[in-house]
């Protein structure tokens, strides 16, 4: 019987991003996430119909196009969406990747952890690991799952030594207070496969897309987050995390 190709539903493409992973990267945001979390910027990409196939060796050809600006450090990303809603494609592009000595690097949400997904981080180099919250009552509340469920994909990158980096959306009168960052640092300082807090400033910029979707963006009244406060912070949290894991 012959193999059937794996395709993958693409919302987009960035060829040279520079927030999404180590150096510069080739980013593919792909299409489908199951999550409604109050504070998405990309609603735009939670259908999975919206978008276009593409085979994982398409990706691939592409990618290897800007290879010469990746430097030691850049790669592929794929990022979405929720990737690991296609983790046969996330494991395909990423094995031809590493066949070819590209850098890899998943950013999730962390909500599947199955055994297709296991196999596909087999070939993932970093993974960019959203920890929206650090209490249950607000995951539950504000993203529909429970904190549990990220911990637990998170510790499993822990037990096989995958590069991990976390991340955060700093949001005033939800998650911007101390308990919540002392709670950060101690989940991560926990885990010495992190090696990097990355916080990101809550931005209003997405309510476009969401007027265009006419759909109600549930965090429309919360201010944005201080820039300087969010990049105080996080110097902060990664010099108490190197402290901590020397």
């Amino acid at each position: 019987m012959e193999n059937t190709l794996i395709t993958g539903k693409v919302h987009s493409i960035q060829s040279l991003g520079t927030v999404d992973g180590p150096g510069v990267r080739y980013v593919v945001f792909t299409s489908g996430c199951p999550l409604r979390c109050g504070c998405c910027h990309n609603p735009d990409t939670w259908d999975k119909s919206v978008g276009k196939d593409y085979s994982a060796d398409e990706i691939v050809k592409n990618a290897t196009k800007y290879r010469e600006y990746f430097g030691k450090d850049g790669g592929i990303t794929i990022s979405g969406g929720e990737p690991l809603c296609q983790p046969l494609f996330v494991k395909e592009v990423f094995e031809k990747c590493k066949n070819i000595g590209i850098n890899t690097c998943l950013d999730t949400s962390g909500i599947y952890l199955n055994d297709e997904v296991k196999t596909a981080l087999t070939y993932t180099d970093r993974v960019l690991l959203d920890i929206k919250y650090t209490n249950d009552e607000d995951y539950k509340k504000h993203v529909g799952l429970s904190l549990q469920t990220v911990l637990s994909f998170l510790d499993y990158l822990n037990d096989n030594g995958i590069k991990t980096t976390i991340r955060q959306v700093v949001i005033p009168s939800i998650n911007d207070n101390d308990l919540n960052f002392e709670r950060l640092l101690k989940i991560v300082s926990e885990r010495d496969c992190v090696d990097k807090i990355e916080l990101l400033p809550f931005k209003k910029i997405c309510q476009v897309k969401y007027d265009e979707l006419k759909i109600p963006f549930p965090f429309k009244d919360i201010p944005e987050a201080d820039p300087d406060f969010t990049k105080d912070v996080e110097l902060k949290l990664n010099d108490d995390l190197n402290k901590k894991h020397r």
